[in-house]
């Protein structure tokens, strides 16, 4: 275990984070265990978006196994690789693409989680358009031009892509705001680069422009984004989206197949090279990805996309295609995790630990007989267990682990993605059904052949 220090601020928040089962939003480096060759495939696909290309990855993983936390350390180091990331949870209310309004809100989420390295929790979209500006005024200051003309120079390019010569527009009002000291001008511009407008005439009245992020430029818009980020100085955008699988509980076959069809948009112009400095993760179940009735593999373009690689079996294995199957940790991996966790509580001091090495096997034996193989191939329950044990432990000092430790309740976590799902409201009523839709079990008053 290395001597790092860990800081009592980010040891706090990362065991209260573990505690409460949900993914830390910092410090991730400090339990990371395992699956170094899908970090190291993300990781080259990292340097390709800063090289000028894209990527994408649908990440998929067990109920509890780790993919959100992967996302997470994914994000941290593309911002460390001086990438700017953005990422949101599917639900709802969120999604790539609707009528009603869906779509915008999932563009409006990732614009206030856009995170960089300076800003890592998010809401640095407006230190991003000031960065841009900034670069302007000193390439203007050094080669003697007015500040206006470089800043519509560099914005040029961006006027020839589908809804960029509003974005321009957009950028250029900030620029004014910038320069006269108009701070609702500013203001009004980042609530236009937030999606937070609902109607154009709002936006002309504010801004001067004819059009707003919608749920019909989700993807455009990125992609100006992308290129954006590009001119502030940054190498590229990572796009994060995780619960993937509210699309595959969509009951309408209609809302799902437009939703798939905005993913097989986002996979063309990834795998074609039209979007540049752009990648996507995608984080979902293998129902999602699988189910030939409600998943992707249901949408024949995908399924041929994404289909795996059929030399890649009897051991063999392939972190090159688009589907990155998370693999489930080993019982060594969770034996190092639960270390980094003691070390992590100990505020990275071993003379402060509360548990021997000797007790590290023994708390695993006895989550093994409670759940089985289920701790350690999804362990968000255990980690949770041992993160409680831990705190009693430090708030009962004269206590010893062998006398608590079977009092220490451990339940297998049921997957919500596995329980039934409404019927397509496509689907026609079977012909065995009875008239006026009731399909319950009738009384049967006799029977004779």
């Amino acid at each position: 275990m290395s001597s790092t220090v860990i800081r009592p601020r980010e040891r706090d928040a990362l065991l209260q984070s573990l505690r409460a089962g949900v993914v830390p939003r910092a410090g991730q480096r400090h339990v990371q265990v395992g699956r170094e060759p899908e970090v190291t495939a993300l990781v080259s696909d990292i340097d390709r978006i800063a090289g000028g290309g894209a990527a994408v990855r649908f990440v998929i993983g067990d109920f509890g196994a780790g993919k959100t936390f992967f996302l997470h350390l994914v994000r941290s180091i593309a911002m460390e690789k001086k990438l700017v990331t953005v990422h949101a949870d599917l639900n709802p209310d969120r999604r790539l693409h609707s009528s009603g309004g869906q779509a915008r809100s999932l563009y409006a989420e990732l614009m206030r989680n856009l995170a960089t390295r300076a800003k890592p929790d998010g809401g640095a979209l407006t230190s991003v358009v000031e960065r841009f500006v900034s670069t302007a005024l000193a390439e203007a200051q050094h080669s003697g031009t007015d500040p206006g003309h470089i800043i519509r120079q560099r914005l040029a390019h961006l006027s020839e892509m589908t809804g960029g010569y509003d974005f321009a527009e957009v950028v250029g009002a900030y620029w004014r705001g910038h320069d006269s000291g108009d701070e609702q001008l500013k203001s009004a511009a980042v609530r236009w680069l937030r999606a937070e407008f609902s109607t154009k005439t709002e936006a002309r009245s504010a801004l001067g422009v004819r059009t707003i992020i919608d749920d019909s430029t989700f993807h455009d818009h990125l992609k100006l984004m992308s290129r954006f980020v590009r001119l502030a100085g940054y190498d590229g955008l990572l796009v994060c989206l995780d619960e993937m699988v509210n699309l595959y509980k969509l009951a309408s076959t209609q809302a799902r197949n437009a939703n798939y069809e905005q993913i097989l948009r986002i996979l063309n112009d990834t795998l074609q090279s039209s979007a540049a400095h752009l990648g996507f993760v995608f984080g979902g179940t293998p129902e999602f990805l699988a189910d030939t009735r409600r998943g992707l593999y249901s949408y024949a373009a995908l399924q041929s996309r994404l289909a795996e690689n059929t030399f890649a079996a009897g051991g063999l294995v392939d972190y090159s295609g688009p589907v990155l199957r998370l693999a489930a940790l080993t019982q060594e991996d969770l034996y190092v995790l639960l270390a980094k966790l003691r070390y992590v509580h100990a505020g990275g001091d071993p003379s402060r630990y509360l548990l021997g090495d000797e007790a590290l096997p023994a708390f695993m034996q006895h989550c093994s007989g409670r759940i089985g193989e289920a701790y350690f191939r999804t362990p968000r329950t255990t980690i949770k267990a041992f993160c409680d044990l831990l705190a009693v432990l430090e708030q009962n000092p004269g206590i010893d682990w062998r006398q608590i430790l079977p009092s220490v309740e451990l339940a297998q976590e049921a997957n919500p993605d596995l329980a039934p799902l409404e019927e397509d409201d496509s689907a026609a009523t079977p012909a065995w059904a009875p008239q006026g839709g009731r399909t319950g079990d009738d009384d049967l008053a006799s029977f004779r052949l």
